[in-house]
């Protein structure tokens, strides 16, 4: 049996190891939700786990921890819980600076408190909320202090060089690919750079100039994400870039922005760049007062796409602009690619390249992953658009399985942060396409589950046992299309 002083030592670091298990959910939280508070506890898509694994154990903390009960429970239900949780996460917590700041921070403070309340004020209980209170405040403000200092080095770096040119692109759907197709036509005649992977927030550009902008290039190529009105702002404001295109808007995050209008507002915040010189605007985006080096794009306005044709095998289509018409072909799948394409076409050629170089780029355009991507694997086609989540482009990917001759499945959540409509045309499309439904995650389930008829229906919670369901149900010759991917916690 422990002595008084050893029952002390074991209830703190019990009571540690639970501040830090509370702690380790909270900046997980955060972490996928941008580090915003208000996300986390009003925007989250499964706000359920907050009851379970967050105020369950506090609550019964107080309720019950001056007895042996609470601990029981806390290592023989509660930690086994969380342990699983986080395993099951496909989009596991990130030891950043920032993470391993608030850890040692949540740390000390903790510690401090329970040395304290065991020496001076003899606690019958120790805090939990008030380590974590105190940790996220004294974090938010040393993070603030920190991206200031970054911030401002950032700005320095660019200042530093008056001759690069930095276009930004931003749109509800494609502005990665766009971003990707203009760092490729404009290789051969300049120096390129373009943001890794999806960077497009504030935070991402300053630490991705910082730390990895070379020395030597002539064209820096960033997109522009938002998920509420002034980011986008926020951002033209910090690079100042010359060339903005602005891509087809839509509901991508209507949760977020409410409505088609506020989304419109957010994306046409780039235009406020003070160094603007050409910008590109999608007609998607809605009325722009007029202004010299304004180039509107769409079907209403002298640049846009005449004709596309697309199959399994890749896009065509002709480009018209008041210099004339011009065709192009890429080995790319999706006829929306066209449009994402021209976009980078008028861009590059605004830069300087000829049409001829351009046509002969864009045949060799290479493909972009997860977006359309087809995968020729063990007698199967795989067309890999996890990294696709507007509705457009799903539509266009289940065209093109329609032309595959044999059996059809498709893997999909459906759309995220989109309409209940704009879902139901999507099981529509899949309902009348597909052989066999696989739907990941609850999102979309309940919907899915009551609209499809035609195909058999399988509901994953989670993707543990996709592959194994994959390798059962299909056989040579199907083709498997994974329409959008979401992590766990959406």
């Amino acid at each position: 049996m422990l002595s008084p002083w050893g029952t002390q030592v074991a209830l703190l670091l019990s009571h540690l190891l639970l501040v830090g298990i509370l702690g380790w959910y909270l900046i997980t939280n955060l972490q996928w939700y941008n580090y915003k508070l208000e996300r986390v506890l009003f925007k989250h898509h499964k706000r359920a786990w907050h009851l379970l694994y967050f105020l369950l154990p506090v609550g019964l903390y107080y309720a019950f921890s001056s007895s042996w009960v609470y601990w029981v429970y806390f290592y023989a239900v509660a930690l086994p819980m969380f342990v699983l949780w986080h395993r099951k996460q496909d989009k596991k917590l990130v030891l950043t600076g920032r993470v391993k700041r608030f850890f040692a921070l949540l740390f000390i403070v903790a510690l401090l408190q329970d040395l304290l309340c065991l020496a001076i004020w003899h606690c019958q209980l120790f805090g939990l909320l008030l380590p974590l209170m105190i940790t996220l405040a004294i974090s938010t403000a040393i993070e603030k202090y920190l991206f200031l200092l970054y911030y401002r080095q950032a700005k320095a770096k660019l200042a530093s060089r008056p001759q690069l040119k930095i276009a930004a692109i931003t749109a509800s759907y494609g502005k990665t690919s766009i971003k990707n197709f203009l760092a490729h036509l404009c290789a051969q005649r300049y120096n390129v750079y373009k943001t890794p992977r999806s960077v497009n927030t504030l935070g991402g550009l300053v630490k991705d100039i910082n730390e990895s902008l070379p020395p030597d290039i002539d064209l820096y190529i960033a997109e522009a994400g938002a998920r509420e009105p002034g980011d986008i702002a926020d951002i033209a404001l910090f690079l100042e870039p010359s060339y903005l295109i602005i891509g087809t808007v839509g509901e991508a995050h209507i949760d977020y922005f409410k409505n088609l209008d506020r989304t419109r507002a957010t994306k046409k915040e780039l235009l406020l760049s003070p160094k603007r010189r050409w910008a590109l605007v999608h007609e998607s985006a809605g009325e722009v007062e007029a202004a010299p080096g304004i180039v509107r794009f769409g079907p209403s306005y002298d640049y846009k796409i005449t004709a596309c044709q697309g199959d399994l095998s890749g896009i065509s289509f002709t480009l018209a602009t008041p210099e004339g018409s011009f065709a192009f072909q890429a080995p790319l799948l999706g006829s929306f690619n066209a449009e994402n394409i021209a976009m980078a076409l008028l861009l590059a050629r605004e830069l300087g390249l000829s049409w001829e170089e351009l046509q002969a780029s864009t045949a060799t355009l290479p493909v972009v992953e997860h977006r359309l991507q087809r995968i020729d694997a063990g007698g199967k086609i795989i067309l890999d658009d996890s990294f696709n989540g507007n509705p457009a482009g799903i539509k266009e990917g289940i065209r093109l399985c329609r032309l595959h001759p044999g059996r059809k499945i498709i893997v999909t959540p459906g759309l995220v942060e989109s309409t209940k409509e704009a879902n139901e045309e999507i099981a529509h499309l899949i309902d009348v396409t597909f052989d066999l439904a696989i739907i990941t995650g609850s999102l979309n389930a309940a919907l899915f589950k009551e609209k499809l008829k035609h195909p058999e229906v399988i509901i994953l919670g989670n993707k543990e046992t996709l592959t194994s369901i994959l390798a059962e149900k299909t056989r040579l010759g199907d083709l498997i299309y994974f329409a959008n991917d979401a992590p766990t916690f959406i």
